[in-house]
C-alpha cells in the first residue's frame, strides 16, 4: 500500500467523491422524467465512476497504475461537471447547488495525488516499496 492507507475507504478524496456522487444522485431526482435515460443516466454513471476509479487504482500493484486510475477519476469528474453545467443551462438545476465547490476540492486533491505519485514513478514503480 501507499503510505499507511489500508483501505480506499480511509482516503479523504474517496469519501468526498462518494458524498459528491450521492449529491449528484439527489439532484437528478428532480430532473424531468424524459431525462431518465439521457442526462440522468449519464450523470449517475460518471459520478459513480469517480470514487470507483479511486478505489480500483488503490487496489492495483503499481504506482503507475494507481496514477492512471486517478487520472480516469479526474476525467469522470470533468464529465460530471460538464453535464451539470448543461443541466443548469437547461433549467433542470440551479447553479448554487454546492456541487461545483465540492468538485473543485476533489479535483485539487486528485491533482495533488497524481503529481505526488508521478514524482515517485521515476524512482520505483512498486507500491509496496513506499
Amino acid at each position: 500500500m501507499v503510505g499507511s492507507v489500508n483501505s480506499y475507504r480511509e482516503l479523504i478524496v474517496w469519501q468526498k467523491a462518494m458524498d459528491f456522487a450521492e449529491g449528484v444522485y439527489r439532484v437528478t431526482e428532480h430532473f424531468p422524467k424524459g431525462e431518465q435515460f439521457g442526462l440522468v443516466s449519464q450523470l449517475m454513471r460518471a459520478a459513480v465512476s469517480i470514487p470507483s476509479n479511486i478505489a480500483e487504482g488503490l487496489g492495483r500493484d503499481t504506482v503507475r497504475d494507481y496514477s492512471h486510475f486517478l487520472v480516469l477519476a479526474k476525467g469522470s469528474l470533468n464529465e460530471v461537471m460538464t453535464q451539470l453545467e448543461l443541466a443548469v443551462r437547461l433549467g433542470y438545476l440551479k447553479s448554487g447547488s454546492g456541487l461545483y465547490e465540492v468538485s473543485c476540492e476533489i479535483g485539487k486533491m486528485l491533482n495533488a495525488m497524481i503529481r505526488r505519485l508521478r514524482s515517485r514513478t521515476d524512482d520505483n514503480d512498486k507500491k509496496e516499496d513506499f
